[in-house]
């Protein structure tokens, strides 16, 4: 009789459940449909999951697998090869979009689209960045900022900040007498090569504390914003904030010093930036530009420099065509020049196409956001103002019919075949193409002429899975030694 009444109980509270978790993604299917039935067209296909945490817990569930992609596998066999899909992630309702023309429209269009990024993201970003500006705003900032960050003559002097972090470092990872962290090494060390870029010179003890702050302000981006003791959004404001501080006082340390004094860096150059009235930027645009700068390039260059290095050594003929490439600069350098120019490394034809296939096969963000700023009617479908669309760039790269054996490293792929636009967009596309890409992809230059040069990577995990939440990297964050070559 008991066994009776508890497979009852077990039976009616599993009933209830199904009822319930029925009822509430109607609810919340119904909310958002009903709002936009007087729209002219309809919502794109797909469903808005659970009101609040919409479908967040599918997203999870596929990017802590094996196979990240079946999050929009699912949607493809729900709702067929639509390619815009209508969804609930990050807080927002949001439209995914997978299809190259599609990409394009939205990461072109700025009377429609906007920067999207999570609350989270936008808050840590700062007033100032350029993620929390107005598109005409964003715009003026950029015509100003152009010149110190890529301009031909700010390259060229970064070079000297960056190869001799590089160079330091690789000499320190070489003389350890135990497994590191790739990952985690290669995070140190492009943060160390940003923060002299931006900073011109600075203290030890300063790049540091940048690096420990930084350490905590990455969770905080994609988090929730619960500004909690405990929760990693809480934890990343009070980074965000010593961040702030440190890079204040450089700023004013560096007024303080007279031209001759100073070892110029970006900071110096923005001090310098003047536009059509004569005005300068303000400090705080100052240090909301040069931490966007110090984080996004510490992910960008860590990851894809990880990645190449790995694929390299993966692929042993890659590997040595990339290196000879890189021998035989030195070779046609005459004997009195020791580093490397900007010359020289535009000249790169093969490893630019390497760097390329990385940020391809590994692409370190699975989508850009945007939000719709005005009601947009896009393939027959509407996408209502304030939602947010998420560019699917992982949906792009991983297509059998644009990239064949899309799985597979092929740098080559990049020699044979033109691609269309929307297609490769890993810094962004249109008026929105991220300031920095330049310098990032000066800086994993950088780094993989010396250590093709100079070192060898022997992982110890060489099987281990992926992880890929937030951003595809060994389970291990690549466990390995690096072996100076004789």
């Amino acid at each position: 009789m008991g066994i009776e009444l508890l497979w009852s109980f077990v039976a009616i509270v599993a009933a209830t459940y199904v009822i319930l978790f029925g009822f509430l993604k109607k609810i919340n299917e119904w909310y958002y449909v009903t709002m936009s039935e007087k729209k002219q067209n309809p919502l794109p296909p797909g469903h808005m999951g659970w009101p609040f945490i919409g479908n967040m817990w599918s997203f999870f569930k596929a990017s802590n697998s094996q196979d990240p992609d079946s999050f929009i596998d699912n949607l493809v066999k729900r709702y067929g090869r639509a390619s815009i899909y209508r969804t609930h992630l990050f807080g927002s309702p949001s439209v995914i979009v997978c299809s190259q023309e599609l990409c394009r429209k939205v990461l072109t269009d700025d009377e429609h689209f906007s920067y999207g990024y999570p609350s989270s993201a936008i808050q840590l970003g700062g007033k100032k960045s350029l993620y929390g500006i107005s598109n005409s705003e964003h715009r003026r900032l950029r015509r100003l900022i152009a010149d110190p960050i890529n301009g031909h003559q700010a390259l060229a002097l970064y070079i000297g900040h960056i190869e001799d972090i590089v160079i330091t470092s690789l000499e320190e990872l070489a003389t350890m007498n135990r497994p590191i962290k790739f990952f985690n090494e290669m995070k140190t060390i492009a943060l160390k090569g940003i923060a002299k870029v931006s900073l011109g010179s600075t203290q030890d003890s300063s790049l540091w504390s940048m690096v420990k702050y930084f350490t905590e302000l990455s969770p905080g981006i994609l988090s929730m914003p619960i500004n909690i003791p405990g929760f990693a959004f809480h934890r990343a404001l009070k980074a965000k904030k010593q961040l702030v501080k440190l890079t204040k006082d450089e700023l004013d340390e560096r007024r303080r010093k007279t031209v001759a004094e100073r070892k110029k860096g970006m900071m110096d150059l923005l001090m310098e930036v003047e536009n059509e009235n004569g005005e300068k930027l303000e400090d705080e645009h100052i240090i909301d530009l040069l931490l966007l700068i110090l984080f996004s390039g510490r992910e960008t260059v860590a990851h894809n420099a990880m990645w190449v290095t790995i694929y390299l050594h993966h692929h042993p003929e890659i590997l040595q065509k990339a290196k000879e490439e890189q021998q035989a600069i030195i070779k046609r350098r005459p004997s009195s020049q020791k580093s490397l120019t900007l010359t020289e490394i535009k000249e790169m034809e093969y490893l630019p196409k390497v760097i390329d296939e990385s940020l391809r096969r590994n692409y370190f963000a699975f989508a850009i956001f945007r939000k719709v700023v005005a009601d947009v009617n896009i393939n027959g479908y509407t996408i209502p103002k304030g939602w947010k669309v998420l560019v699917w760039s992982r949906a792009i790269y991983m297509d059998p019919n644009i990239y064949s054996n899309p799985k597979e490293f092929l740098p080559s792929r990049w020699e044979k075949q033109r691609f269309k636009g929307g297609s490769f967009f890993p810094f962004g596309s249109g008026s929105k193409t991220c300031p920095g890409a330049d310098l990032a992809k000066l800086e994993i230059s950088i780094f993989l002429h010396y250590f093709l040069l100079n070192y060898k990577l022997k992982e110890l995990n060489p099987k281990a899975p992926i992880k890929h939440l937030h951003l595809p990297r060994p389970a291990d964050d690549c466990l390995a030694r690096i072996i100076k070559l004789p």
